[in-house]
This record gives structure tokens, C-alpha cells and sequence, in this order.
């Protein structure tokens, strides 16, 4: 491999220090690699420098790796586009008026589409340049007043395309001819060419040197068609096939060139609608396009599209609306729906079509209706591409299907299906869950979170994912006019007295406007007229067959011999059924574990590993949210089909005609039942078993030579009609076992879904896995993933028996220790393990339905080579090469016996638990520990408990260099574990002497610690940590728990003996010491997070994802949660804690924006930095968060420790951190955003050299985790999740924490030690400071030594990845902001604009000012208010919270405000703050309020009924922690999630009202929807049910529900409704007082048991107080003596 030409080389003395990592001097020249093709997909026209844009050749990159030149360039970005190169999320909306105007619309409604367009813009982002819109568009009917010149009697309205062309004119007239000849050819006649009017002088740089021309053609109406019908789809479907025949004819004629003016994008064609769009900001879009400023342009709709993208690349064609659709959001199962889509295209069963034919009437509906017509690329463009972003494919499909037997509406229902299983408003409905049930057997759900908005020309819609995971409102005015928008208020001239209805989409939920009647239809009406279309349900009881869950067989498959030798020839380790099958059928629980993954991965393992460990799950963050198993499991389904799947285009009986399966995981009494569905008169579902067992004589080279048979097996017996087949590795007894081998399942089934798709088959068969390789959650993702229908463990089942009948077993049941269970319930609680590992594994990538993650490969692949991807996974990505398919027989052999005779037991691997001598490496042992403890002077016999007071320096040994170097040898000479080793050092100039060097001092700075949160670890552990890295001038963290705020405060009050008052539990502490965590943490739980935390933070840090489980919200065990804990996160002590997914506020790109502002408006002197874990398309992402105004980004490894954690979420999940930091930081600089923002890097980090290589890679901070804590005395004893840890790092136990061992100075002098190594590694490569090391990847090389360590290492290549990396070593400007482009970066905050002027505004009175400083006195204060004023309200709360804290203010402010909020309003209140909205607010309303008074009424004129529509959006209340909160109105999905202290009122909500809320008090006067309380562990709800459906609507998982039982349950309801009168005069509030006696028994209670024994629940003898109320946490007005009631003073006082 060659890097940088080199020139000379000089020999250098390798010193001890970097032994085992030689390195050579060499000088190098400055010979470069230009970008390969690759890079130039995502790069083109990118920058690193803005100012050298106008230079075409300063564009192109130079590559830091320089490849053979053999190699085709770097894989860093490979993948479909929509992955790793293209992501976005955005604001859409339409606006639609039929009765207004004449035939074709008025002007006024493109005027208030494109007003609403630009009202979005926060929603959107830009380019590198910060002028260049990501993407601005409109959809609307065509203005053929505009375009009378090409309008004829006989066809007044032609076709016609908007088409973006080569700027170049003989380019584009050469595919001006293409058009013309295809439209000839198909009989459009064509009526000629219109050059759009546009000003290119309004765009960006980068938009402007991307722009292509815009031009428009008219084709007439072939002659043949005088059969169309009225609504002329005959016409439509040619000008769609014609449009697909125009990419087909371009290529046949070899009109491509190879730069960037080769485009040739059809936005629009057709003869109903037109698309306007580009690389604009909204106000810009009608500027550029002078038509859309023309007033005969006229529409009777309008659809507004604003798009954030994570690149910032200008792509023009990527800008929407698309060509029928508008999305807001992203598929998570692209992958899937592709494959699928690809092998329906395949298939060979659909009737003949002529396909020259693109006229004729019923022809063109033929084409349209069948799967095997689209996959003709001599004829048609293929219907779906990897190169597309993934809102392109869905429209394509959607577009397909909305030309073929299906309406716009029916063909969304199909696509993005509602979650319709035990759904209590759909009871009355049940055709429409007919419909889902019969269409989602035949198609795969386009899951995701999504807004779509949609029109065929023939009606408009919108309709949202099944999750509800995007705001959608809408309004009807009195003319009709029908508003739908992600934002409300975005039609600030829209009066509130013409509105007569306010509503939104919930999850799932539809609306539909009949562009010819006008008729509004809501979303039971429009799905109800579409299911009756067709007997679905008449279908399906005549078609379909059921395998429902059965007992689960007792007998024994094998005797305990014979079954152990089978369990080790597949893999299996005793600590798989010590560990994972005890916990999954003793508790149907999977395995728990914490301290994260230090094994090597599979690929450099020196110890056999089962395939499946080579793949690492992919998981949702940031662009889409992934979504809650535990308390959202009602969206999720495993339900599954097998058999022949008709056409998606043409429905019909057949089919219904399939096999459908509850479960994944089949027993052998279903498998039994499956087989007798073969029987003619009972299905005829034909059914064939090819095994995949082969001959061990065969040796490696069989296992390719029986890969192909098994495919050759499958087609034979699928072209005989199979349409069930199972690929079965079971065995029938001991000789087959030792004379047979097998194949992999995982590549078996691979393989043959490949080959079927291949062959045009897969549709036509399921395929249903029999093995004995199977036994973990990871194993069953991975077998669907790759095209399994079904899963039967046999072989695991029958350890399950092996296990219960144990002796060890039966007298743990008969002791207590384990639940006693029967085999059939142990065999069913593995089952439920299994499923339930399954949901969280597909909901961490926000995929809701297993049918959508079959198939869909949603995995990276380290250590496997092309051949074994080429031959069963076909598309994965695999960065680094690997093992081929010989090398896999080996490693599958090596897990069998030498002596099958004698094996009566299993060898324990270790690859979980550290096993001595003969397991596997363990990076963090507690050898290694040892040896760390005896360099930086720490005896963990030391402590509190025993001998700390006694001893000198409080136990505190001398740092000691020599053994820091034995620890440092312990690990250059252990075996190879991550990519880094790897790699060796290749500098390119000589040495210099250390003295020259940078101060260790000032390489400390750049040190961090890991987010480890107090409650994972002990208040000694987590302060100690603190105090040290802030004693080094380095970043602390608090992680996701909170803070003490009396830590807030720098020490004064230590002695001569290290000890303070203040920290009376820990020891070495010195006048000066901070134990205020630097970076204060946001989580998903919203824990401990106040107002006063956050505006006491240097830097807040949003956790988006954790290395040890990305994609899942945190875990705190309740033994975990004392007293302190509990008050730290505001909820019950003793209860397990898990946080939420991170998705209730950050749906998507455009909603982390949103929180990064929120934070940088409560706290503008903070930055904000995002915390992500390496993953495959981890850049596009990163350039995503730099454009949210991110300050820092931090990549996490896959290997990061925790506290508690699934065990194959830590072993599973996450890659390492080289190949994301890498990623990240390249995408970053050829974006031109590396300027942007800081690159922090965490995960298995110990070493100096491992901080060089990660600098190298491109961090400027390095973050120390598992390792600091070792440095402060933890031994790595695993038990962290137990509370048992014996030396109190991890543990809430007193007696365990008087055992903590450690002083800051232990972890200073790890600090010190490691800096001092980076100085001397600094010196060896001449460098004298790390921050020129920083990016510079080319001083690193791939080390030969290394990589023959191993033998299945030697496949690897590093070099095609790293090829990736821009070369930085001329252009370090990168290092310096991009706000000035002469500080350093962390010296520089990002700060809001626009949006947070009223903010401002309201901060800077100085009547305001006043009271706040003199901390006296009540102040009121008038102020309009509109949607893009965003978090309005945290500019004020911090600001009192930094002079008063929490609760210490006693003044009063009260702001009253009218408009419509935008996102976050009253964000961050605190007591003694008092906001009235009247009008309408957004998402997040009360976000993390702490206290003081929210109230949204409506506008004083509005006509519509305030308790029927919506006045707040999603997320309302989302984290509050305190404060009265009043809404006159309904809220939206997930209301008061989290809330653990605020006392809220609305008048109705949407979903997961109440979710994980641990404290405080709710009052719902409306309907709610489904899920109420789920995950609920503290507070009190009150829901009034006057139609007796909110029982159906109650999670009741934990908490329990009653009428209201006790005088003090009825005096709290009572007087927090009056409250609620009096602040909003609601009419609904009035109603139910007036009749109290009547309206009290239509109330329901809810509550958790923690709450049952409160006075409010049930008769009590307590003397606690009553709270009514939670404005001021000290205030008497919240409180009543038990049985007490209020004055009609206090009632008056509680209403103020």
C-alpha cells in the first residue's frame, strides 16, 4: 500500500515507550490523490474554504491515504445514498381552497403557500456558504392562464413537464432532442419548449454554481386516447411511463458526462399538477422563479415544502416537493422496501404485457398493475435506486401505485399503515382493519417517522407515521379553506374568527380534500370509503390460515451427550446458557450486564466466534428517532407471513392467500402445524426442507460447493411450486453430528434469499430457518434481517429443557432465587426473551413491524470479505474486508471437540465475563486495573472504612513512572482488540527533543471524562472524578442524573488535612476545587435537569446515543435509587428508572436544532455539544448536527461502558469509534463545516498513543470513561448494575461507599501520565503540539506486523477506508471558528439569531431587569408573538435562575403575550414567572419548566369550540419538574412526559398522555388517546370520561385506575379545576363545576403504586398536606391540611 510518496527515509532508535508500534521518520512530498468518484458524490462542489469557491479546481480534495492504484478508491461513504450521504427532514404543509376562484384557483392561495413556506424557514437549514438553501419547493395545480399560448381547443390542457437541463446549450439541446424523440415516438405531440424565467443573481454560491436550466414542454394528448376517461388517468399513465423512458433513452444514446452540469431531473409531467423547486431558502423561491409572482398564476391548492438537510452538497433534484409527494421525515426501512421492491420486479409470474406500448388505454393500465413490468431497464427507469434520497423512492412507489387500480389515499394507507392492532378507535370500524390486516401481508410498511403530504391532481392529503413522530396541524376556515401545516401560525394573516375548526393528525391519522367536489374528509371517513371497496375480510377468513402460539413439546430431542456436543459445534458457550439462557427462561428477561464491550471484536479475535458477531446493528440518531419497545409497544408488531405474495398494484382474492404467524419464533408443535397446511384441503401450502449440512471430509472448500447447492436446491424446489421453505442444520443423532458439518445459518439464508431474488422466486416462498445456531436476540435480528420469515431454535429450546431440569436449577426455584416455572412456561419466557429483544432491536432503528426489518439488512458488517458479502449479503456495507468463505468453515470448525467421545462439557469462551488463562482478552481486567492502581500510587485497601484518617497522605503512594510503563506494555503486547491496532505511526519529519514539546498542562486541557451519571455511580465516585479533571483544567461531565447544587460552588472550606464540611465523604480535596461538573448533560429522561443545572454548566451536552446501547434510553436499577438519587431526578426512591428513547422531543434533524437552541437561549454563555455513536453514515449526520448550530460533537465507539445495559446491546450495537471519527470528520471538512464545530471522541480510550491515533483521526478532545474509574480505585468486578461494586464506585450503598479508595489525585496522575506520554510520542514524530496532529491521517499507515498476528486479520484492508480523509496538512484553518476564522473553537458559542429577538427583548426590559436584580416587586409586560419566535421564555428563566437559582426568587414577572408561539414556548420557567399566551402554541410548550405559570387560551375572537381543537402541539410539558400549567384547548401526542412536578390542565390529548412520569399532578377535562401512564412511576391523574372509552385507552403495565375514592382526591380535583376556570374562563371547566355532583363519579384516577397510599388515592390517617398546586415549591397557597377546603381567598389566591 502506498502513502505519500517519501522521498527519505531515516532509521530512529525505538524506544520503550512505542515499542510494539514501530514507526518510521520519513519526509514526504506533497504529491496528492485527487478525490475518487465516491468522495466526489458526496463532496462535489464542497469546500473547505469558502473563500475559494470560485476556483473549480480548489473543489477537489486531496486524499490524506494514497491508494494502489488498483484500488478504486475509498468505501468510507459507500452505501445508498439515503444512508450515508443524504439526509433531511423538513417543514411541509398545503393549503387547499375549491370553492374560491373559477376553474382554476386564484392567486391568493399560491400566496399564502409560498407566506407559509417562508414562516418555515427555522425548519430549514443551509448550505456551507450559509446562503444556499438546503431545498425550498411547491406542488400546485397547473396555471394554465400562465401558460395560454400552448393550449389548443382540441387539447386545452396539454402535458407538461418541468424538467432541470445541462446548462451547458449543446448539451442541453442534445437532450432536448431525447424528450422530443421519446414523446414522438409515443404519439404525445409535441407543442414546444418555454425557458422558466428565473434570477439566478438571488441564490447562494454553491446553489448558483450547481444550477441547472429550467425549462418547460408541452405535449398534447395522443389521438388514440379518445377512450380516456373523464378524469383523464388513460393520459396520465402515458405521461408517467413516457417520463420513465426519458432517463432509459438518454443512456441509450450515451449522453452522460462526468462533471457536475450533467442534469437532466424531471421535477414534474403531467397534466393536472406542476413542481417549483430548488436550492433555496423559502423567501427566495418566488424571487428565483419570477412566475410564482405572476398573478395569473392560479391554484386552487398549494403544496410548501422547506428541507433541512444533513449535507450540504447542491443537489437540486433532492428539493420537494417530489413528483406526488411531500415528506417530512425518513424511512427507516429503505433498505427493506427496496429489496422487496427489487424482488417483486424480478418476479415471473405476472400475465404478459406489451411493453412497446405506452398509449393504449387498457395496455398502460396493464403495465401499471403488475410487479414484473417495472424491472424492464431497456424499456423503463428502474422504480426504486440506491442513489436516491429515500423521500425519491417512496414517491416513486407511491406514484406507481397511484397510476395503478389504487387512489392517492389508498395507496399511503398501504405504505405507511396506522398501528391498527387493539386500537380502540377503530373498534367501530372494522374494514378498515380488514384493509391493513390484508394489505400488510402483501406489503412491507415504509416505516418511519413521517408527515406526507400528497396529491394526484385529483385530490390532496396528509397523513402521519404510525407513531405520530412529526407535528401536523390543520384549520378550516368559514370559505373552506382547508390549512395544513407542520407549524401553526404560519399564516399570520389568517384571522382566529374565520377559523371554525382547529384540529391535528394524530398517529396514523388521515386527511383528504376532494380537489373536484371540494369535500373534506377526516380520517375515518376517507379510510372507511376506501376499505369497502373490497371484501377484505371475506377474503381473508376464505384465504388465509393462522398458526397461533401452541404448548411447547416436553420431550427431549437428545440425551445430554449428544445435545452438548451439538450446543459446541454451533457455537455455543457455557456462559450462553449460564448467563443468557438462565436469565431469558428463568425470568423472560434477557441478560443485564454493564462496564460495556472490551473484547476484541470477531474480526481480530484469536477464539472461534459464530458468524453473527461480525455484524453490528444499526441504529436511529438524530435524522429519525428510534421508538420504545417497553412503553410504545402497541405501534410494534412481529407478526409475520409465509407463502406466495400477489402483485401490491392489482388487488385481488388471492392475495389473502398466505400463512400468517403471531411469532417469529416457532416451537415444533407450530412448525407441525405449518406442515399439515400442506395438505390440499387444508391450504395446499406446499412445503420442501433442503439442509444445510454437508460433509466435514469436504473441508473448508466444501462449505462454497454446498452453498450453491443448497441455492440450486431452493429454485428446483420453489419452481416446483414450494411456497414454504425450511433450510433445516437439524440432525438426527450422534454419528451425523460427527461425520456432518454445517453452513452457517445466517449465511445459508443469505444466500438463498439472494439467489431467489436473483431468480425472480422470493416472492413465491417463505423461508423459515431450523437451527441449532440460533440462540440470542442478536442471532434471530440477524436471521431475519437477511431474509428469514421464520425462526425454529430447535436447539435452543432443547437447552432450555437441558437447563430446567438441572439440579443447580430445581433448588433455585426451590429457594426463591428463581421464579418456579414449568418447562413449558420456561420455554415460553425464552420465547418472550426473544421477542422482546427482537421489539427493542427494531425499535432502536425506529422500525415498528418485523415485516419491514425482514430483509432489509439493517446492519455493518466488520471483518468479512467481498466474497462472503457478494455471495449472502448483498448490499451490507463492509468497510475494513476480512475473512473470505474457507475462512469461515475454518472458524466454524474450530468449535467442534477433538474428542467427540469423550466432551461432556462446554468450554466457557469468556466473551462476556473475563474468564482467567484460557477465555478471551479482556482489555479492562482486573489485572490491568493492578497495574494502573500501582502506577498512580492507590491502595484500594485504603479507604473511609479502613485506614484512610491513619494514613499519610490519605493513602496517596507516590506516582510511580516505571510501573505507568508496565501498564502501558500490558497493553501494546495483548492481544489485538480494535481497529487501531492496526496501525502504526509514519511520520513525515525527524525527531525533536520532549523539552520542546508542549507542556502536559496544556495537552490536559483537551482531557474529558465520560458521561457517568450519579446514581451509576456513587456520589465518591462521580465528585471525585469532577474534581480532579477540573483540577487539570479539562471537561467533567455529570452524565444523564443531575447535579447537586451545592456543588455549583469552588471549595473554601478545606483543611490542612484534604477534608471539607461540604464533602464530608471524600478526602484529597484542596481550597480551589470544583466539584461542578464542566458539561452538564441532557438525556431523554430529562433527569435532574433545572433550570439552575443548566444555566451553572460551561457546556450542555444532549445525548443522542450511548456507546453501550445506542438507540435505547438509559437504565437505573431501583436498588440504585436512594433517597438522594431520587431527589437529584425528582422520583421515587427504590423504583428502576428507564429513560425513554431519544424521541419525544427530537423526532428529527430540524427538532435537535430546536433543543440546541432551547439550551443556547436558557444559557448563551454555554456551548452545546451532541453526543453520537460510530455508526456507518455517522457523517452525514455530523454535518447535520454542525448545521444545527451544534458547538462540540462527540463520537462515541460501540464499546463504551455502562452501568446497566442489554448484554447484546453492548455487544451488538455500536462500531468503533475509528472508523465514525474518521467518517465524521472527513464529511465534516468536505462539507466545508469542520470549522463549525469541536470533534470530542470517547470509547476504550486509555493509552496516549491511543489519543494521538483518535487526534489523527480527526478529534480535538479525547473523553476517558471506564478508565478513569479505574483510576479512582474501581477493579473491574462487573457487578456495577447490582449495586454490589465492593470498593463503592458504583454503589448507593453506605457501607459500600465508605470502601471507595479513591482522591482526585489518583485520577490527576493517570491525567499526568498520559499527557506525558503524548508529549514523548509528540517528540518521536517532530511534532511540538497535538493540534497539528489533529486530522492528519496521513501520518498514519496500516502495520504489516499487525496484521499477521492474526490469521483471519489478513483479508483486512484499512487503507480503502482511510483513503476517505481529506489531507489537512497544508489547510489547518478548519482548527479556528468559523464565526471569526481566527479563535479557537471552544473560545466561541454559537448564538441564536432571528429567533430569539423577542427573547431578547423581553430579557432586556429594564422594568424586568429591575425586579429581578432587587429580587422584589411584580412587573407585567405586553408582547405580540409569532411561530418562528422559538423557546421564548429561557432567556428570562436563566437569567433569573443564575441570580436566584431554582427557587430563591420572590418577585413576580408576568408577560403577557398574543400570537402563535413558536416551538418551546415557556421553556425552562421558574417560580415567580408567569406567562399568558392568547392564541395557540407549538411543540413543547413547558418544556422543562421548574415553576411559575403557563396559560394558552384563544384568541378572544376565535369561532371555533376551545375544548374540541388543538392549542398546543406534541411534547408539551416534556421533563417539567415543577410549576401550574393551563391549557383552554387539547393538547397534542405525549403530554407531560416525564413530568415529575408540574400540575397541568388540558382539555384533551393525544397519545402517551402521561408517559414515564414520576411526580406532579394532571387534569385532563377531554378524550385522550391510547397509552395512557405508560411507564408511570410517580404523580396523580385525573381523566374525565364522559363516554366510558378511557379504560381501553390505559396502559395499565403499572399503574391502576379508580374513580375518586377520598375527600382529599375530590378537594385537589376540585380546586385545581376551578384554578383552571378562573386563569381561562373555559367553558368546559365551567360546565363541570356547575355540576360537580354529577360531572365527579365521569372522573377516573390514575396512579402507580408508589402513589397508593396517598391521601389523594385512599382514606388515610396522615397529617401531610394537601397540594393543590405547584407554582412556588414554598408557596402557602399550594397547600390545604388534609380534609381541609379552600376559602374563596384561596381560591381566588390559587387562580392568580
Amino acid at each position: 500500500m502506498k502513502f505519500l510518496a517519501a522521498t527519505t527515509s531515516v532509521a530512529l532508535t525505538t524506544l520503550s515507550l512505542v515499542q510494539g508500534f514501530g514507526f518510521s521518520s520519513l519526509k514526504k512530498n506533497t504529491k496528492t490523490n485527487t478525490i475518487t468518484q465516491t468522495q466526489q458524490q458526496f463532496s462535489q462542489n464542497s469546500i473547505i474554504n469558502s473563500q475559494q469557491q470560485q476556483d473549480d479546481s480548489s473543489t477537489r480534495l486531496n486524499m490524506a491515504f494514497v491508494l494502489d492504484e488498483n484500488k478504486k478508491g475509498s468505501n468510507m461513504f459507500d452505501g445508498p445514498l439515503a444512508l450515508t450521504r443524504e439526509r433531511d427532514a423538513c417543514g411541509v404543509g398545503f393549503i387547499a381552497n375549491t370553492q374560491s376562484g373559477e376553474e382554476f384557483g386564484t392567486h391568493k392561495v399560491l400566496q399564502e403557500g409560498l407566506h407559509a413556506l417562508d414562516c418555515m424557514e427555522h425548519r430549514g437549514a443551509c448550505g456551507g456558504d450559509g446562503e444556499s438553501g438546503d431545498g425550498a419547493g411547491i406542488m400546485t395545480q397547473i396555471p394554465w392562464k400562465l401558460f395560454d399560448e400552448f393550449r389548443s381547443n382540441d387539447c386545452p390542457k396539454p402535458g407538461l413537464g418541468m424538467i432541470f437541463l445541462p446548462r451547458d446549450p449543446s448539451r442541453r439541446e442534445q437532450l432536448q432532442k431525447v424528450v422530443e424523440d421519446v414523446c414522438q415516438a409515443n404519439e404525445l405531440e409535441f407543442v414546444g419548449w418555454r425557458e422558466v424565467p428565473v434570477d439566478t443573481e438571488v441564490l447562494g454560491p454553491l446553489a448558483k454554481a450547481a444550477a441547472p436550466s429550467m425549462w418547460q414542454f408541452f405535449v398534447k394528448a395522443p389521438k388514440r386516447l379518445s377512450n380516456d376517461d373523464e378524469s383523464r388517468d388513460g393520459f396520465e399513465r402515458t405521461l408517467y411511463l413516457v417520463r420513465r423512458r426519458f432517463e432509459v433513452e438518454r443512456q441509450l444514446r450515451g449522453l452522460n458526462w462526468d462533471d457536475d452540469d450533467n442534469e437532466m431531473y424531471v421535477a414534474s409531467f403531467s397534466s393536472r399538477t406542476i413542481v417549483y423547486k430548488g436550492m433555496v431558502q423559502g423567501c427566495v423561491l418566488p424571487q428565483f422563479y419570477k412566475d410564482l409572482t405572476n398573478p395569473d398564476y392560479t391554484t386552487k391548492f398549494v403544496i410548501y415544502h422547506r428541507r433541512f438537510s444533513t449535507n450540504t452538497n447542491p443537489r437540486w433534484p433532492l428539493a420537494q416537493p417530489m413528483r406526488v409527494v411531500a415528506h417530512n421525515g425518513e424511512i427507516n426501512t429503505l433498505l427493506g422496501n427496496m429489496n422487496w421492491i427489487k424482488a417483486r420486479e424480478a418476479s415471473k409470474n405476472a400475465e404478459n404485457v406489451d411493453l412497446n406500448d405506452l398509449v393504449d388505454y387498457e395496455g398502460t393500465d396493464n403495465i401499471v398493475q403488475f410487479c414484473n413490468t417495472q424491472d424492464i431497464p431497456s424499456v423503463l427507469e428502474p422504480l426504486v435506486d440506491a442513489g436516491r434520497s429515500d423521500s425519491a423512492n417512496l414517491d416513486g412507489v407511491f406514484d406507481l401505485m397511484c397510476r395503478s387500480r389504487h387512489r392517492a389515499p389508498c395507496a399511503l394507507m398501504c405504505l405507511v399503515p396506522t398501528a391498527y392492532k387493539d386500537e380502540p378507535a377503530l373498534e367501530e370500524y372494522p374494514e378498515i382493519v380488514d384493509f391493513y390486516k390484508f394489505h400488510g401481508g402483501l406489503l412491507e410498511a415504509w416505516d418511519g417517522p413521517a408527515l406526507l403530504v400528497f396529491s394526484d391532481g385529483k385530490s390532496i392529503g396528509a397523513s402521519l407515521d404510525r407513531n405520530g413522530l412529526r407535528p401536523a396541524r390543520y384549520s378550516i376556515t368559514k370559505d373552506g379553506t382547508v390549512y395544513m401545516m407542520s407549524e401553526t401560525g404560519v399564516i399570520p394573516e389568517l384571522k382566529e374568527s374565520d377559523i371554525v375548526e382547529k384540529g391535528r393528525l394524530g398517529p396514523g391519522q388521515m386527511i383528504n380534500v376532494d380537489l373536484e367536489s371540494g369535500e373534506f374528509k377526516d380520517n375515518f371517513k376517507i379510510k372507511s370509503e376506501i376499505a369497502q371497496r373490497h371484501p377484505y375480510g371475506e377474503w381473508m377468513e376464505k384465504q388465509r390460515k393462522d398458526v397461533v402460539p401452541e404448548s411447547f413439546p416436553e420431550e427431549r430431542m437428545y440425551d445430554d451427550d449428544v445435545a452438548t456436543l451439538a450446543q459446541a459445534t454451533f457455537g455455543w458457550s457455557l456462559e450462553d446458557i449460564g448467563m443468557q439462557i438462565a436469565d431469558m427462561a428463568g425470568s423472560a428477561k434477557e441478560t443485564t450486564y454493564s462496564m460495556g464491550d472490551d473484547a476484541p471484536i470477531a474480526a481480530l479475535s484469536e477464539r472461534p466466534h459464530p458468524l453473527y458477531n461480525y455484524f453490528k446493528q444499526r441504529f436511529a440518531q438524530v435524522t429519525n428517532p428510534p421508538i420504545d419497545p417497553l412503553r410504545e409497544g402497541v405501534v410494534m408488531s412481529l407478526s409475520m407471513t409465509l407463502g406466495k405474495k400477489e402483485s401490491i398494484y392489482n388487488v385481488t382474492e388471492r392475495g389473502a392467500r398466505l400463512i400468517h404467524i403471531e411469532s417469529p419464533v416457532l416451537n415444533e408443535a407450530e412448525m407441525k402445524t405449518i406442515e399439515s397446511f400442506g395438505e390440499e384441503s387444508n391450504g395446499g401450502f406446499a412445503q420442501a426442507t433442503v439442509s444445510t449440512r454437508y460433509a466435514l471430509s469436504d473441508g473448508p472448500s466444501g462449505l462454497k460447493a454446498a452453498i450453491e447447492s443448497i441455492c440450486d436446491q431452493a429454485v428446483k424446489d420453489v419452481r416446483n411450486g414450494a411456497e414454504v421453505l425450511i433450510l433445516s442444520d437439524k440432525i438426527s443423532g450422534k454419528s451425523e453430528l460427527e461425520e456432518t458439518t454445517y453452513i452457517p445459518p445466517l449465511l445459508a439464508v443469505g444466500a438463498v434469499h439472494h439467489k431467489l431474488i436473483e431468480e425472480g422466486l422470493r416472492m413465491d416462498v417463505g423461508i423459515i430457518a431450523e437451527t441449532g445456531a440460533a440462540w440470542s436476540t442478536h442471532h434471530f435480528a440477524c436471521l431475519v434481517g437477511y431474509g428469514a420469515n421464520a425462526v425454529h431454535p430447535y436447539m435452543a429450546l432443547e437447552t432450555v429443557k437441558q437447563w430446567h431440569s438441572l439440579d443447580r436449577t430445581q433448588k433455585m426455584m426451590e429457594s426463591g432465587k428463581l421464579t418456579k416455572t414449568t418447562l413449558d412456561e420456561a420455554q415460553k419466557n425464552y420465547r418472550k426473551a426473544i421477542q422482546d429483544g427482537l421489539l427493542k432491536i427494531l425499535s432502536k432503528m425506529g422500525i415498528s413491524l418485523l415485516t419491514s426489518y425482514s430483509g432489509a439488512q439493517i446492519f455493518e458488517v466488520i471483518g468479512l470479505g467481498e466474497d462472503v458479502i457478494d455471495t449472502s449479503f448483498k448490499g451490507t456495507t463492509s468497510r475494513v474486508g476480512g475473512v473470505g468463505i474457507e475462512d469461515i468453515a475454518r472458524e466454524v470448525a474450530m468449535m467442534r471437540p477433538e474428542d467427540t467421545e469423550s466432551y461432556k462439557k462446554l468450554v466457557n469462551y469468556g466473551y462476556y465475563k473475563p474468564v482467567p488463562a484460557f477465555g478471551e482478552y479482556h482489555a479492562n481486567s482486573a489485572d490491568l486495573a493492578r497495574l494502573l492502581h500501582d502506577a498512580i500510587g492507590l491502595d484500594k485497601k485504603i479507604s473511609a472504612a479502613k485506614g484512610r484518617d491513619e494514613a499519610e497522605n490519605d493513602g496517596v503512594k507516590p506516582a510511580n513512572a516505571a510501573n505507568y510503563e508496565i501498564f502501558k506494555k500490558s497493553l501494546e503486547e495483548a492481544p489485538l482488540a480494535n481497529i487501531r491496532d492496526l496501525l502504526d505511526f509514519d511520520s513525515d519529519r525527524e525527531s525533536i527533543p520532549v523539552e520542546d514539546v508542549e507542556p502536559a498542562s496544556e495537552i490536559m486541557k483537551r482531557f474529558c471524562t465520560g458521561a457517568m451519571s450519579l446514581g451509576a455511580l456513587s456520589r465518591e465516585a462521580h465528585e471525585t472524578l469532577a474534581i480532579a479533571v477540573n483540577r487539570v483544567g479539562g471537561k467533567s461531565n455529570s452524565g444523564e442524573g443531575g447535579e447537586d447544587v451545592i456543588r455549583s460552588k469552588d471549595l473554601t472550606d478545606v483543611d490542612e488535612r484534604g477534608r471539607s464540611p461540604t464533602f464530608p465523604h471524600l478526602a484529597g480535596l484542596k481550597n480551589g476545587d470544583s466539584a461542578n461538573s464542566y458539561v452538564h448533560q441532557v438525556a431523554s429522561g430529562r433527569f435532574g435537569v433545572t433550570p439552575e443545572f443548566l444555566v451553572t454548566a460551561k457546556q450542555l451536552e444532549i445525548k443522542m446515543a450511548q456507546g453501550a446501547k445506542p438507540g435505547e434510553g438509559g437504565q437505573l436499577p431501583g436498588p440504585k435509587i436512594s433517597d438522594y438519587i431520587a431527589g437529584l431526578r425528582a422520583s421515587k426512591p427504590g423504583v428502576t428508572l428507564i429513560s425513554p428513547p431519544p424521541h419525544h422531543d427530537i423526532y428529527s434533524i430540524e427538532d435537535l436544532a430546536q433543543l440546541i437552541h432551547d439550551l443556547h437561549a436558557v444559557n448563551e454563555k454555554a456551548g452545546v455539544s451532541v453526543k453520537l455513536v460510530s455508526s456507518v453514515g455517522i457523517g452525514t449526520v455530523a454535518c447535520g448536527v454542525a448545521k444545527a448550530n451544534a458547538d462540540v460533537i462527540q463520537i462515541s465507539g460501540g464499546d463504551g461502558g455502562t452501568g446497566a445495559s442489554p448484554l447484546s446491546s453492548i455487544k451488538h450495537a455500536g462500531c468503533p469509534w475509528e472508523l465514525g471519527l474518521t467518517e465524521a470528520h472527513s464529511a465534516l471538512l468536505m462539507n466545508g463545516l469542520r470549522d463549525r464545530v469541536t470533534l470530542r471522541v470517547d470509547g476504550g480510550l486509555r493509552t496516549g498513543r491511543d489519543i494521538v491515533m483518535s487526534a489523527m483521526m480527526g478529534a480535538e478532545e479525547f473523553g476517558f470513561g471506564t478508565i478513569a474509574m479505574i483510576a479512582e480505585g474501581c477493579v473491574m468486578a462487573r457487578v456495577c448494575h447490582l449495586n454490589t461494586c465492593p470498593v463503592g464506585v458504583t454503589s448507593q450503598k453506605e457501607n459500600l461507599r465508605k470502601k471507595f479508595p479513591g482522591t482526585p489525585e489518583h485520577v490527576v496522575n493517570f491525567f499526568h501520565f498520559v499527557a506525558e506520554e503524548i508529549r514523548n510520542l509528540l517528540a518521536h514524530l517532530g511534532y511540538s503540539k497535538l493540534e497539528d496532529l489533529i486530522g492528519r491521517a496521513d501520518l498514519l499507515k496500516e502495520s504489516e506486523e499487525q496484521l499477521s498476528r492474526v490469521a483471519k486479520t489478513k483479508g483486512m484492508d484499512l487503507g480503502t477506508f482511510f483513503s476517505g480523509v481529506p489531507n489537512s496538512e497544508a489547510d489547518r484553518s478548519f482548527l479556528l471558528s468559523s464565526e471569526d476564522k481566527a479563535s479557537k473553537k471552544e473560545a466561541i458559542v454559537h448564538v441564536n439569531g432571528f429567533s430569539s429577538d423577542l427573547d431578547r427583548d423581553i430579557s432586556s426590559s429594564d422594568a424586568i431587569k429591575k425586579v429581578i436584580e432587587e429580587n422584589d416587586g411584580e412587573v407585567t409586560a405586553d408582547f405580540k408573538i409569532k411561530n418562528t419566535d422559538r423557546s421564548v421564555g429561557a432567556m428570562l428563566s436563566g437569567d433569573i435562575a443564575r441570580a436566584h437559582g431554582n427557587s430563591g426568587f420572590t418577585g413576580t414577572v408576568n408577560v403577557n403575550l398574543s400570537g402563535s408561539a413558536g416551538q418551546s414556548f415557556g421553556a425552562y420557567t421558574v417560580p415567580g414567572l408567569k406567562f399568558r399566551l392568547s392564541g395557540e402554541a407549538n411543540d413543547y410548550v413547558g418544556k422543562g419548566m421548574h415553576g411559575g405559570q403557563i396559560v394558552v387560551v384563544p384568541d378572544e375572537d376565535a369561532g371555533f369550540v376551545a375544548s374540541e381543537s388543538s392549542i398546543i402541539g406534541n411534547a408539551c410539558l416534556y421533563g417539567a419538574t415543577g410549576g401550574d400549567f393551563h391549557a383552554n384547548g387539547r393538547a397534542g401526542e405525549r403530554f407531560c412526559v416525564r413530568n415529575s412536578g408540574a400540575y397541568a390542565v388540558a382539555e384533551g390529548a393525544g397519545d402517551h398522555c402521561c408517559e414515564y412520569m414520576t411526580g406532579g399532578v394532571v387534569v385532563m377535562l377531554g378524550s385522550v388517546g391510547r397509552n395512557v401512564g405508560a411507564g408511570m412511576t410517580g404523580g396523580i391523574g385525573y381523566f374525565y370520561d364522559d363516554n366510558n372509552g378511557f379504560e381501553k385507552r390505559v396502559n395499565g403495565e403499572i399503574v391502576k385506575m379508580q374513580r375518586v375514592q377520598t375527600a382529599e382526591g375530590e378537594t385537589q380535583l376540585k380546586s385545581i379545576i376551578q384554578r383552571h376556570y378562573e386563569l381561562t374562563g373555559s367553558e368546559k371547566a365551567e360546565a363541570i363545576l356547575e355540576n360537580w355532583e354529577a360531572e365527579l363519579p365521569k372522573f377516573w384516577q390514575i396512579y402507580p403504586p408508589s402513589e397508593s397510599n396517598s391521601v389523594v388515592v385512599k382514606e388515610s390517617e396522615s397529617s401531610d398536606v394537601l397540594r393543590v398546586s405547584s407554582y412556588a415549591p414554598d408557596g402557602d397557597m399550594c397547600f390545604l391540611p388534609v380534609g381541609g377546603q379552600l376559602t374563596e381567598e384561596q381560591t381566588a389566591r390559587c387562580a392568580d
